[in-house]
Formats: structure tokens, sequence, C-alpha cells
């Protein structure tokens, strides 16, 4: 039996509340994700410029390094130079090269891993660069930085040579045998002057600026769905 005129009449109306109030609930969701997602980078901008502003201090042994993220440490120990290894396809002023990664070993048998900064590569991909560090006991100034996690490669066997693509602590313990920190400290200034390399670490991008611009985009198209709703429910009132 077909619903009479006025019922039929007060869905037709409902339907365009209920689209209304659907669109308003989702766009508000997506501003609000994209709020949290501002304010969790705005909290990692603050641990930065915090970091960056405190003075170095020595290496302190701990289970979650996450606070520790760019904060200015020393670290003294004898570099292990057998098992450096150098990061492939590194950009610097748009040429390529490596940035050099090696060992530092403390009086007490810790290690971390030390970035040396970034060199230039060779006329073929045949010719690596040499990058010895220097031998003895050596205090490095840098900043702890936390490689990332998630990489693609065609298989999870450590490589086989000094050149590696990606930087993992843990599999660099697993392919040496050097326990390390799941860290890197980021060298800020040279040992040796004339080593030659580039240690220009550029501030991170956050991308909260981003997330402000998209969660007032969401606002607003919240508000325009409510407004539009508004409109045309009291023009069809008149």
């Amino acid at each position: 039996m077909e619903a009479p005129a006025p019922r039929r009449r007060s869905l037709r109306a409902l339907v365009p509340t209920l689209a209304a109030i659907a669109a308003v609930a989702l766009f508000i969701v997506a501003g609000n994700w994209q709020r949290d997602r501002m304010e969790q980078r705005l909290a990692l901008r603050a641990q930065f410029e915090a970091a960056t502003a405190a003075p170095p201090v020595a290496l302190p042994d701990l289970r979650d390094w996450t606070p520790w993220r760019y904060r200015q440490v020393v670290v003294t120990g004898i570099f292990d130079a057998p098992h450096q290894i150098l990061l492939d396809n590194k950009l610097h002023d748009s040429r390529s090269g490596y940035q050099v990664v090696t060992p530092l070993t403390f009086a007490d048998g810790r290690a971390v891993l030390v970035n040396r900064g970034w060199v230039a590569g060779g006329a073929t991909r045949v010719e690596l660069p040499k990058v010895a560090p220097p031998s003895g006991i050596v205090s490095v100034r840098g900043r702890i930085n936390i490689p990332p996690a998630g990489y693609v490669e065609l298989t999870h066997d450590a490589p086989a040579g000094p050149v590696w693509q990606n930087l993992d602590p843990q599999r660099f313990t697993q392919a040496t045998g050097v326990a390390v920190p799941p860290i890197i400290v980021e060298q800020m200034a040279p040992i040796d002057p004339a080593d030659n390399l580039v240690r220009d670490w550029p501030a991170p991008d956050f991308g909260a600026e981003r997330n402000r611009i998209y969660m007032f985009q969401w606002y607003t198209f919240a508000a325009m769905a409510a407004g539009l709703w508004l409109f045309f429910t009291l023009r069809r009132s008149k």
C-alpha cells in the first residue's frame, strides 16, 4: 500500500536533514583528527626547540629514547672503523653521495652509532669514498635522532658490504655483533677539520601548519553543510 501524500512529503523532507547531519558529523570528525595530529606535531616541535636549546650532556642508558630525540649529547670513545657503513643515495645540494655511519665504543663497553656526515660519491659506483674515522679516544658532540623503522627493501638480510640502503640499528647489531641502542648520534662539529664531511642537519618539518589548514577546511565544510541545510529549510518553510 502506498504511503499517504503527507507522509511521503515528510519523509522527503527528512532525507536532506539526515544527510546534513551525517555530513556535518563526518566533517567534524575529520577536523578533530587533523586537530589532534596538529597538537601532536606542535608537541614534537616544542620538544625539538627545548632539546636544541639544552646544553649537551653525556649519553644516558635508556629503554625509551623518544623523549631524548634531538637532545644534544657528548660521547667519548674509540671509533670502530672495521664496522663503518655508508648509507647510499643521500643527497646534498642536489649531489648524490653517502652518509658515513661509524660505531663509537665507550670505555664501559657500550657503543652507539654516529652519523659522521655526508660525503660525495665517486666517479663510479665501484669507487667508494675514503673516509676513515679518527683514531684513538675522541669526544663527539652531536644530537640524538631515531632512524625510521618503516622502510622497504627486497631482502631482510643485512648487506654483505659496507654500503647500506637504510639504517636499522637492530639489523646492524645482528649483522656485526656490535650491540647499539635504537638511535643515532648526528655529529655536529668536526673532530678533524680536514675530514671533508658535510654536517648540515636540517631542522625537521613537523607539518603542523598543514594539519592546521586541513582542520579549518573540514570545520568550514561542516559549517557550510549546516548553513546550506538551514537556508533550504527556511526557504522551503516560506
